[in-house]
C-alpha cells in the first residue's frame, strides 16, 4: 500500500468528518423556487448541443488533461455558496481543528469567484483541497542535508509526542540511504526512551551512545559528538527530554547541550526539529511557540495523524508559523514515517478519492 493510501485510510476521521459535514450543508438548502410553466413554442422537442469537452475543476486548479462535462446529477445535490453556507463551511473547519484565524482565512478564500455559484460536495472538497495545498506548499520541504559531517540534529518535543520513534526511523532511514548515523540518547531521564533507541539502533545497524539514567545530557551529547567526529558519520541525532511541567529546567538543559556541542562544532545543531503529536490538537500550536522560545527550532514533524480527527491542526501550523514541516507519520512501520507532501495531504484530509 503506498503512503498515500495509509494517509487517505488513517486520516479518516478528519475527512470523514469533514466529508460528512460538507454533505449536511450541501443538504441543508433551502428549496428551490418552482420554474415557471414553458410556453407552447418552447415545448417542440429541441436536439441539445453536443457538449464541449472542458477542464475538470481538478484539471483547472492542478493543470490536469481536459475532462469531459462532468454528469451533474451523477454529482449529488448542489447549493449556492451565500454567506449562510460560508459560515457553516467556516465552523466545520474549526471543528476540524484548524483553528479560527485558518479556517476564517480558507473560507474566504475558497469563496473568492465561487459566491453565487452552485457548489456539489465534490467540488467543495477539490476547491478545499486546492485552498489548504496552496497554503502548506511553502512550508512542505525535506530536511536539508548539508556536506558538513557530521551534520547535527537536535530533536525537541514534549514526551509522548513519538520523538524517540521518529529518531529511531529517521536513523533507519538515512542508513538506509547510505549514511552513517550516531544515535545519542540524551533523555537520561526515561529509561523507556532509551531501550526504545536502541531496539531501533540495533535493527538500523546503528550505534546508541547511552549514560547512566539522571546523567548530564549535555555531557553525553559532547562524548557523542565526538565519537561522531571520530567515526566520519554524515549524522548526529540528539534525543532530549520533553518535561514541559518545569519548563525553566528544560530551558536550560537545551541551552547547555548546545553550548557544549559548540565547543566542537560552533555551528552545531544544524537542525532543530520539533516532533509534534497530531491528537493534542490546538495544543501544538502552543507547543510550537514554547519551543521556538526554549530552542531555535528550524523544522516540524508531526506524528500520530492516523490516530485522530484533528488533522487540521497542521494546516493550522502551516499558517501561523510557516516553518518547514518535513515528514509526518501515520503509524508504527519504518515506511510510515514520510516526506511531508502538501497535495497528497490535502487531498487525503477532505476525502478526495475515498
Amino acid at each position: 500500500m503506498s503512503f498515500f493510501s495509509k494517509l487517505r485510510d488513517r486520516l479518516g476521521r478528519s475527512s470523514s468528518r469533514l466529508e460528512q459535514g460538507i454533505e449536511a450543508i450541501v443538504e441543508e438548502a433551502p428549496d428551490a423556487p418552482p420554474e415557471a410553466a414553458p410556453d407552447a413554442a418552447e415545448t417542440a422537442p429541441v436536439p441539445p448541443p453536443p457538449a464541449p469537452e472542458r477542464r475538470g475543476l481538478i484539471g483547472r486548479l492542478f493543470g490536469g488533461e481536459a475532462a469531459p462535462a462532468p454528469d451533474r446529477a451523477a454529482e449529488g445535490p448542489r447549493r449556492v455558496l451565500d454567506d449562510e453556507m460560508l459560515e457553516s463551511l467556516e465552523d466545520l473547519l474549526i471543528t476540524a481543528d484548524m483553528g479560527v484565524d485558518t479556517a476564517a482565512r480558507v473560507a474566504a478564500n475558497l469563496a473568492q469567484g465561487r459566491m453565487g455559484r452552485r457548489l456539489s460536495v465534490a467540488e467543495i472538497k477539490a476547491a478545499l483541497a486546492a485552498e489548504i495545498a496552496r497554503i502548506m506548499e511553502p512550508v512542505a520541504r525535506p530536511l536539508p542535508l548539508y556536506p558538513t559531517r557530521p551534520q547535527v540534529v537536535l530533536v525537541v518535543g514534549v514526551n509522548g509526542s513519538g520523538k524517540t520513534t521518529t529518531i529511531g526511523k529517521l536513523a533507519s532511514q538515512f542508513r538506509a540511504a547510505g549514511k552513517t548515523v550516531v544515535i545519542a540518547a540524551g533523555d537520561t531521564f526515561r529509561a523507556a526512551a532509551v531501550e526504545q533507541l536502541q531496539v531501533w539502533g540495533a535493527r538500523a545497524g546503528v550505534p546508541v551512545l547511552t549514560a547512566p539514567e539522571g546523567s548530564d545530557p549535555a555531557s553525553l551529547a559532547f562524548d557523542a559528538l565526538t565519537r561522531a567526529e571520530a567515526e566520519g558519520a554524515d549524522l548526529l541525532l540528539i534525543d532530549t527530554a520533553g518535561r514541559l511541567q518545569n519548563r525553566a529546567d528544560l530551558m536550560e538543559e537545551l541551552a547547555k547541550i548546545v553550548r557544549v556541542i559548540r565547543k566542537k562544532d560552533p555551528d552545531a545543531p544544524h537542525n532543530t526539529l520539533l516532533v509534534l503529536d497530531a491528537t493534542t490538537g490546538q495544543n501544538a500550536l502552543t507547543q510550537v511557540e514554547i519551543f521556538r522560545k526554549i530552542a531555535d527550532v528550524s523544522g516540524l514533524v508531526m506524528t500520530k495523524l492516523d490516530g485522530t480527527a484533528k488533522g487540521g491542526v497542521l494546516v493550522a501550523l502551516a499558517d501561523r508559523f510557516g516553518l518547514p514541516i518535513h515528514a509526518i507519520g501515520v503509524g508504527e512501520q519504518i515506511d510510515d514515517l514520510q516526506p511531508f507532501d502538501p497535495e497528497e495531504f490535502a487531498a487525503a484530509l477532505v476525502g478526495l478519492g475515498r
